[in-house]
């Protein structure tokens, strides 16, 4: 991206952006390229911003047909069935966000996520994916580090009103202002693969819940099969069996599991808008630091509930010498839903 400028219709239509984040950022932004597989309501809230904010280009990943419980949240879809009955999720949302910045390119990929190899991702600065199985996080996640270039991959999932954010930026350098001066930064992320492996009972209590309970109901995906959203309170019983083993596997008591926040999780099979904003507005956030390398960014979870309308950022990760490591930060009443 060095040495390639912004064209005068850029200057003039990211004016009000460029005074807030400056002329390099946007650089960087406008030349920046995307990938977006999963099309959620929380995905597609992304998606609006990157594009408002002026992304070089976003391409599409999500060859569902249109449900029911899709429309509920996703605001891209034509509301005429006549239009949507015949296409794939990712070429109607395509169609709309066109719309709302002709200047972004935005284009459709076909295919199985999970079938896409290493060179397929060297063209992209990050990638976002959602509504995908945990062997699939895994596997984009350590093609993303395999890349010839630094490819953010980032992790999205909302269940009824909780929302799940994971980062991973390898190795990061970053700028912050301190007092009058600009510092250097450096962050070792690890992987998601990596994140997880950390054992719970190195974890300490103050640990958000919701770590948890995603762990018991996406391994529990994972062993049945399940595309993720699949489960319903039938598979309760057999979910609270689960967690039970991996309690003990891990020495941690089940209360930190509570049955109700995983009953929660189970209940609804739609998102809530409010909260697809939400994470989806800290999504775009974390998305723009990490192209243009400005701001602390979200290392490395990030969770909304919306019963307590509280977001909460930890970090969860291992040392080089393998003792496991663990810093949490809480961002309190600064996110709310009425």
């Amino acid at each position: 991206m060095n040495g390639e400028e912004l064209t005068e219709q850029e200057t003039a239509l990211y004016d009000r952006q460029i005074r807030v984040w400056g002329v390099d950022a946007q650089r960087r932004l406008s030349k920046s390229h995307i990938l977006v597989c999963g099309l959620t309501g929380t995905v597609v809230e992304f998606c609006k911003n990157i594009v408002l904010a002026g992304v070089g280009s976003l391409t599409l990943n999500d060859d569902r047909p249109v449900t029911t419980e899709l429309l509920s949240a996703n605001f891209l879809i034509p509301p005429d069935e006549s239009v949507y009955r015949e296409k794939p999720l990712a070429e109607l949302c395509c169609d709309s966000l066109k719309d709302f910045n002709p200047m972004v390119r935005v284009s459709v990929q076909k295919g199985d996520l999970s079938s896409f190899d290493v060179h397929f991702f060297d063209k992209f600065d990050a990638v976002v994916v959602s509504s995908c199985s945990l062997n699939t996080k895994k596997s984009v996640n350590e093609k993303c580090r395999k890349s010839s270039k630094r490819v953010a991959f980032y992790s999205v999932d909302c269940r009824d009103s909780c929302g799940e954010l994971f980062v991973d930026l390898q190795d990061y350098t970053y700028s912050k202002k301190k007092i009058d001066e600009m510092t250097e930064c450096r962050l070792q992320f690890p992987s998601f693969e990596e994140a997880i492996a950390v054992p719970w009972r190195s974890l300490p209590g103050r640990l958000s819940k919701l770590y948890y309970a995603m762990r018991v109901i996406e391994r529990f995906e994972e062993l049945e099969g399940r595309k993720p959203g699949q489960t319903s309170a039938a598979d309760l019983p057999n979910i609270l069996n689960l967690r039970k083993e991996l309690c003990e596997a891990h020495s941690l008591s089940e209360s930190q599991i509570p049955d109700a926040l995983i009953e929660r999780l189970l209940a609804g099979t739609r998102e809530f808008p409010p909260v697809c904003a939400i994470v989806g507005g800290i999504l775009g956030q974390e998305v723009i630091k990490a192209i243009s390398g400005k701001g602390d960014p979200i290392k490395n979870f990030f969770f909304f509930d919306a019963m307590v309308g509280k977001g909460i950022i930890e970090d969860i990760a291992k040392t080089n010498n393998e003792a496991e490591q663990f810093q949490s930060g809480c961002l309190e009443g600064c996110l709310e839903v009425d």
